[in-house]
């Protein structure tokens, strides 16, 4: 019998699928963002990447390794301790794609300016096909500056590090191509609060730095288990101190690194996050006893660029669905986007989604340059946490309404938008949230001027461009004459910051259509409280087809 007989109806009017595209060159924010922070050096591989990330192929190797999370296997069948994670071979795939483009370490085994800039443009990319390979890959970045404090250590694991052969294998590092690193930091009674930890550290003999300790406790979060080593946080005789802890000893036995249990996350789904237990484990001393904070900060400091970098990356990923959408569906006789309640939706996305990515990138460049310029340096202690709290605060209610622009297709798994939707509180969560953020800013205004006057210098330089960006100006340094009772309004100082940097960024170097949307409406009070509501005026069409990924 023919099959005929049982088709209901033809398939009409259904966007294509948004592959094999590229993720740099139809990002004109991005490119621009790029080229203006000190990366135009690597436009070339920058766009084979973009390219490479917009392939089929990967989008469905992205998709794969969500669809099948990891599995811990504590034992083996004869009862032997594994303490192991099974991947799905996607995994393996996305994580060959992102260690062989050296987002890991480039910025440290090949230094040359503009190389953070670089690295966070494919940081970006990356984000929006497969952010899980990110988290082993982040915590690798920001743990070189930690390691560089130990001569033996940095000997033996740097090389391997700067190494672009990902080696997933679970063997000593001697014996491999390439080894990742992680963190733990945070226990179950004191979560942000690190110094309430009480994982015990006992030197093995004199104790002091470089020196070999016993660890003895537990790890609430203890991202990536599986990766070669993680630096962890104990209370050493001389207070909370960090320590190196390889999965394997020098003499090729297992590290006594218990796995207890997988986290059961709401997102994040390619990537391991566990509880651990010490059980007498080893580890060797990073930096002094009792500094152990301001040794894995700077570690912090980097994964939290990462953080907003990442959920960029996300609401970008999110706005390039949602424009791929209205520009090839159509209802009540015209395509989506040529509705104008629709196209002001879009374009206010695609606003949020350029000002984010300008903010983004414009940390990275002071990561570049912070060695050798004091106000870059300054810059970035005062706006590291404030641009994580900002980027990441913002970015889950556009994904919400980029979402709501596919209508029941955006809530359905299969796509692209459930992965995205899932993933993009995490980055507002990690390494601090939102309190911690502003804290944070509040402790580095309270330490010195410096980072202040650095932010208002890069303020200043967008003076007289717009006359709703002065009066911005001059709002938050009023938040400065009066600092009674800033700790309860620090949310509100950091955001006035933000989305005045952020101004000041899109007036610069953005298109007038841009800058005028992002001003009238976060700065001029004409905007209302969910996406879609640019005042009149503004050329929504020129700022969704500036957006558009072709």
């Amino acid at each position: 019998m023919s099959t005929a007989a049982y088709e209901t109806h033809e398939v009409l009017n259904q966007p294509p699928a948004l592959e094999n595209y590229n993720l740099f060159t139809s990002d004109r924010a991005l490119m621009e963002a790029a080229e203006r922070d000190g990366a135009a050096w690597a436009k070339d591989r920058l766009t084979v990447y973009g390219s490479r990330l917009g392939d089929a192929e990967t989008i469905e190797m992205g998709r794969l390794a969500h669809k099948f999370p990891p599995q811990l296997k504590l034992f083996d069948r004869f009862g032997h301790r594994r303490d192991e994670v099974e991947f799905h071979p996607a995994w393996h795939g996305i994580m060959s794609l992102i260690i062989g483009e050296g987002l890991h370490s480039a910025p440290w085994a090949e230094p040359k300016a503009g190389a953070h800039v670089a690295r966070a443009a494919a940081y970006i990319m990356h984000a929006q096909i497969e952010p899980g390979s990110q988290c082993p890959t982040t915590m690798t970045y920001g743990c070189v500056p930690a390691i560089k404090r130990d001569a033996a250590i940095a000997a033996e694991w740097l090389p391997k590090i700067y190494s672009r052969q990902y080696d997933p294998a679970n063997r000593p590092v001697a014996q491999k191509t390439n080894a990742l690193i992680g963190m733990g930091m945070t226990e179950k009674q004191g979560g942000s609060d690190v110094r309430a930890n009480t994982t015990k550290a006992t030197p093995v003999g004199a104790g002091g730095p470089g020196a070999e300790y016993i660890i003895s406790g537990h790890k609430w979060f203890f991202s990536c288990p599986q990766i070669d080593a993680h630096l962890v946080l104990a209370q050493s005789p001389g207070g909370l101190s960090c320590f190196f802890v390889p999965r394997w000893l020098p003499d090729g036995s297992k590290n006594a690194i218990h796995i207890q249990r997988l986290k059961e996350k709401v997102g994040n789904k390619s990537n391991a996050s566990s509880e651990v237990e010490f059980h007498n484990a080893h580890g060797w001393l990073l930096g002094e006893e009792g500094r152990g904070v301001p040794t894995i900060i700077e570690m912090g400091t980097y994964t939290r660029l990462d953080c907003a970098l990442g959920s960029a990356g996300l609401l970008r990923g999110a706005v390039s669905q949602a424009l791929h959408h209205v520009f090839h569906r159509r209802a009540f006789q015209r395509h989506l986007i040529d509705q104008p309640l629709m196209t002001n939706v879009v374009a206010d996305l695609a606003v949020e989604s350029e000002a984010a990515t300008a903010l983004a990138m414009r940390l990275a460049r002071a990561f570049d340059r912070a060695e050798t310029d004091a106000q870059e340096a300054a810059f970035r202690r005062l706006c590291t946490p404030a641009v994580k709290y900002w980027v990441c605060k913002r970015a889950p209610n556009a994904v919400v309404e980029a979402m709501e622009v596919h209508g029941g297709n955006g809530y359905v798994d299969e796509g692209p938008l459930g992965m995205l939707y899932k993933e993009i509180p995490l980055n507002s969560i990690w390494e601090g949230s939102g309190n911690v953020m502003c804290l944070d800013v509040l402790r580095a205004l309270q330490k010195n001027q410096d980072g202040l006057d650095a932010y208002f210098a890069e303020l200043n330089s967008a003076r007289g461009g717009d006359r709703r960006l002065d009066a911005a100006i001059a709002g938050v340094q009023a938040e400065f004459a009066d600092l009674q009772e800033i700790e309860h309004r620090a949310r509100r100082v950091v955001e006035k910051m933000m989305v005045t940097l952020q101004a000041a960024l899109l007036v610069q170097h953005s298109t007038p259509a841009v800058a005028d949307a992002f001003c009238a409406s976060r700065l001029g009070g004409d905007w209302g409280q969910a996406f879609g509501t640019l005042p009149k005026g503004v050329d929504a069409r020129a700022i969704a087809e500036r957006a558009r990924p072709v």
